[in-house]
């Protein structure tokens, strides 16, 4: 049953406000660990609201995701996937994407999971609750690592992010 939307428009804007606030706050401290927090009630709030089979899982392997990236950070858990791994990048679906620390890598997925919810989901709120997400996901890898950021962004200007 969908969910009622009598104060979804006000809970949203205030969400918004909330990661507008955290990513500029972030960003200027070069602080990972603020956007995250300031970002986690939009993650809760769109594990709440998505209720298709595809949409329900991405919101809550976001949800999942983001609290281990706070737990990552907040404990200053370094584990680097390119040298467990062996090798700079990693092939994935046509696509070499390059590995980095794991609080590199979730919110990366995280990029990936609002992708689903953007395009899969019907509700405008839960739309717009992704496209916070994507904001915010981006955000956290430009602080953690801009040189990442650069590869995902060339990555995606040659037709990595098509759905």
């Amino acid at each position: 049953m969908a969910k009622p939307t009598i104060y979804a428009t006000p809970i949203c804007i205030v969400l918004s406000i909330l990661v507008i606030i955290g990513i500029i706050w972030g960003v200027m401290q070069h602080n990972p660990l603020i956007i995250t927090l300031f970002l986690l009630p939009a993650v809760g709030y769109e594990a709440y609201r998505t209720e298709g089979e595809s949409t329900r899982w991405a919101s809550w392997a976001m949800l999942i995701l983001i609290l281990a990236e706070l737990i990552c950070i907040i404990f200053k858990v370094n584990f680097d996937l390119a040298t467990y791994f062996n090798a700079p990048t990693a092939y994935f679906y046509g696509y070499f994407l390059p590995l980095s620390d794991i609080k590199v890598i979730f919110p990366i997925v995280m990029v990936f999971l609002s992708f689903i919810l953007f395009f899969r989901t019907i509700g405008k709120y839960t739309k717009w609750l992704a496209v916070l997400l994507f904001i915010s996901s981006i955000a956290i890898v430009y602080v953690i690592n801009q040189d990442i950021l650069k590869s995902l962004l060339h990555l995606g200007s040659y037709g990595g992010f098509y759905y």
